[in-house]
C-alpha cells in the first residue's frame, strides 16, 4: 500500500452526506496493513474508515501537534511516547476495552517506554540494517561499510535523525541514544564526512531504486528490506556488527478523539492473532503479538531479519526519548546534515 488517503465504505461525496455511520480516522504508517485489515473492519463494526498514511515519524508528529487534526488513532514509535504523552496528545488506554492485550509477548506487556500500557498498545516492531545488492563484495556487514567511497552515489540513508546519527554513534562504538556534546559532536563529523557519499535520505521510497539496482545499498528497516528482497533475488540484508537500533510502533489514540471506544475497538481489532498475522505475512514486518507469531508459516516466522535470533539481537539497542537539550542539539546536527 502506497503513500495515500482514502475514505472506505462509502461512495461519492453525496453518498457521505447521507451516510451517518461512525467514521474512525486513522494515520499510520505505510505498508503497515493487510489488503483486507481495514475493509474487514469496516464490515464487522459497520463503520467507515478514513485512512492514510505518513514516511516518517516526524510527518505524523508535524499532522497532530496542533490538537485540532481531526485523527483519532496514530502509530508512533517507542521513544516518541513519552514526548507525546507530555505534550498531552494522547488519551489512556481502558484495559476493560482491550482484552486482546493478552495476545502480547511477554517482553511487549510491560515495555520500558509505556510499563503498563497506559498510553500505548505495541503493534509491530523491528530493527535498522543494511540492505545491499549482492554484486557488492566484500559484502557490506559494519555501518563503516557506508562511508566506503566504492558506493559513492549509490547508497541511501534514512530520512531520520535519531537513525542517521544513530549510525553515525555506533560506527564509532557508542550508543544510539547519545546525549553528550562531545560525542554528537563526533557523530556530526562522521555524518558530514558520509554526505557526499550519499544519493539521497529515503525512507519506504527506496525499495524500487533497490530493485532496479539503482542503489547498491541502503541503510533501512528490516521490514522494508525485505518488501525490496520480494521483488529481487540479488537483495539481502545485514545486521551491521558493531550493533543497531531497534524500534517497536505502537498503536495510541489522541487525546483529541471524541470516537475512544470505537478507537478502542480498532486497537483490540488489531491485536487479533489473525489480523496481526495477516498483517505480518502482507508487509513482512515483525509483530509484538505472540499468539500471532505462533500462527506464522514457518518462512516467516524463522526469518532471521524479521526475527533476529538472541545472538544478533542482544547486540541492538531501543531507541529512547532524550532530554531537551541532547534532543535540540541533535535537531540542530541533523539540520546541518540536510543543507550540507
Amino acid at each position: 500500500m502506497n503513500r495515500r488517503a482514502f475514505l472506505l465504505g462509502s461512495s461519492g461525496l453525496a453518498a457521505c452526506r447521507r451516510d451517518r455511520r461512525p467514521r474512525l480516522n486513522v494515520l499510520n504508517w505505510s505498508d503497515y496493513v493487510a489488503d483486507e485489515t481495514i475493509p474487514d473492519f469496516v464490515t464487522e463494526f459497520g463503520v467507515r474508515v478514513r485512512y492514510a498514511t505518513y514516511e516518517s515519524a516526524e510527518e505524523m508528529l508535524a499532522k497532530v501537534l496542533s490538537g485540532n487534526s481531526g485523527w483519532d488513532v496514530v502509530f508512533p514509535p517507542n521513544y516518541f511516547i513519552q514526548p507525546m504523552r507530555e505534550n498531552e496528545l494522547l488519551a489512556p488506554l481502558d484495559h476493560a476495552l482491550l482484552p486482546n492485550l493478552d495476545h502480547l509477548e511477554g517482553e511487549f506487556r510491560h515495555p520500558p517506554w509505556d510499563p503498563e500500557l497506559s498510553w500505548s498498545a505495541p503493534y509491530m516492531w523491528g530493527a535498522t540494517g543494511i540492505a545491499f545488492n549482492r554484486s557488492l563484495q566484500p559484502a557490506p556487514d559494519t555501518w563503516a561499510s557506508l562511508w566506503a567511497p566504492r558506493t559513492a552515489g549509490r547508497i541511501t540513508m534514512l530520512d531520520d535523525p535519531a537513525e542517521v546519527i544513530g549510525a553515525s554513534l555506533k560506527k564509532l562504538g557508542l550508543s544510539v541514544n547519545a546525549t553528550d556534546a562531545r560525542e554528537l559532536d563526533l557523530a556530526r563529523r562522521e555524518a558530514l564526512r558520509q554526505k557526499p557519499l550519499v544519493r539521497a535520505y529515503l525512507n519506504a521510497e527506496v525499495r524500487d531504486q533497490l530493485v532496479a539496482g539503482d542503489v547498491l545499498a541502503a541503510q533501512l528497516w528490516a521490514t522494508t528490506a525485505q518488501q525490496a528482497i520480494a521483488g529481487a533475488d540479488d537483495l539481502a540484508f545485514v545486521f551491521p556488527r558493531e550493533g543497531f537500533p531497534r524500534y517497536c510502533d505502537n498503536a495510541v489514540i489522541l487525546r483529541e478523539s471524541d470516537r475512544r471506544d470505537l478507537a478502542h475497538s480498532f486497537l483490540n481489532y488489531l491485536l487479533r492473532p489473525e489480523v496481526a498475522a495477516a498483517v505480518v505475512t502482507a508487509t513482512q514486518t515483525a509483530t509484538a503479538n505472540a499468539a500471532a507469531q505462533h500462527a506464522l508459516d514457518a518462512e516467516v516466522r524463522d526469518n532471521p531479519a524479521l526475527y533476529p535470533p538472541p545472538e544478533i539481537l542482544e547486540k541492538a539497542e531501543w531507541f529512547l526519548p532524550l532530554p531537551a537539550g541532547a534532543q535540540r542539539l541533535r535537531d540542530r546536527i541533523w539540520t546541518e546534515i540536510k543543507a550540507a
